[in-house]
């Protein structure tokens, strides 16, 4: 179950290939606890149906007609604040994930998986949480390995940014000193805080501060 409230989770799709919606639709409702409220097969239609229907989760599509996912979701930022978005791709690299989280989203799900993913994404975005298809971690791992950093750690896991930020909080740097450093947004400073936790397995407000410090020599 997706909730054990008697609320249901309210799901609009967006992605112009039908089969696939079709898929998630059924996927998601299977689990109950959730129903999707609409569909849309571009990024136009997206952001009016979200206007429409406000929905608590949007799953959009990066590669849209008219209007693409990322369009949609800054679209959806100003609309419907409150709606929690997950983005749909094929899209592995660095670069459009980290543009998917600075837009805002919380979730990132790679479509050769989207199918057994989208149900974990809607549980972890719907508790506030961040979501990363398993698959997608995996690839960035195996690509973005940096120098003497090891696997004892962990830390191999992370992006040359999430790095740095976490270098600059062993240094006891505010996220807004470290926005100031980095020249990005305190919130985009937020998100990859989030993300590093969500990659590290660390739960509570002090464990990255606490995993920066105890790790700080592999940090330098």
């Amino acid at each position: 179950m997706i909730d054990s409230s008697d609320s249901h989770t309210r799901i609009v799709i967006a992605d112009d290939h039908a089969l696939l919606r079709q898929g998630l639709k059924q996927a998601i409702e299977s689990a109950g606890g959730v129903e999707v409220v609409g569909e849309a097969g571009n990024g136009r239609a997206a952001v009016a149906q979200v206007e429409a229907l406000g929905p608590d989760v949007v799953i959009l599509d990066v590669d849209m007609p008219e209007l693409d996912g990322f369009g949609a979701a800054r679209a959806i930022r100003k609309a419907a604040p409150s709606a929690q978005i997950i983005f749909l791709t094929v899209h592995r690299d660095q670069d459009a994930l980290n543009e998917a989280f600075e837009l805002g989203a919380k979730g990132y799900v790679l479509k050769d998986s989207a199918v057994s993913d989208i149900l974990s994404a809607i549980r972890a975005v719907a508790a506030g949480q961040y979501y990363t298809s398993p698959a997608m971690t995996s690839y960035l791992v195996g690509g973005k390995r940096s120098g003497p950093l090891t696997g004892e750690t962990g830390i191999e896991g992370l992006s040359p940014t999430e790095i740095r930020i976490l270098r600059l909080l062993s240094e006891y740097k505010t996220s807004k000193q470290i926005a100031a450093e980095l020249f990005i947004s305190p919130r985009t400073v937020q998100t990859h805080r989030a993300h590093i936790c969500q990659k590290l397995q660390l739960e509570g407000n002090h464990a990255l501060m606490k995993y920066a410090l105890d790790h700080k020599r592999d940090l330098a």
